[in-house]
């Protein structure tokens, strides 16, 4: 339970900290940080592999860079679907 716990804790932050990082809100607050950083950090791994530091079975820096990745899609989409 407690892994789970931060396993959402990490996720949580390496959204936020990929929002800062883009200048980017995360649609859905908390909520939305917490679910880029799982997304994201599944997506680094897939396309990075597992290095660097790894905290709650996240490897932090793929987790990072794969959340600015999924932002930027987001924003993207998002952008896109306002103009029509």
């Amino acid at each position: 339970m407690m892994g789970f716990i931060l396993y959402l804790i990490i996720g949580g932050i390496i959204g936020w900290l990929a929002g800062l990082i883009l200048g980017k809100d995360v649609p859905g607050g908390i909520i939305g940080n917490i679910i880029a950083g799982i997304i994201g950090a599944w997506l680094g791994g897939l396309i990075f592999g597992d290095f660097g530091p790894i905290v709650a079975d996240i490897a932090i820096i793929p987790a990072l860079i794969g959340a600015i990745i999924l932002i930027l899609i987001v924003s993207f989409v998002m952008k896109s679907m306002r103009k029509k």
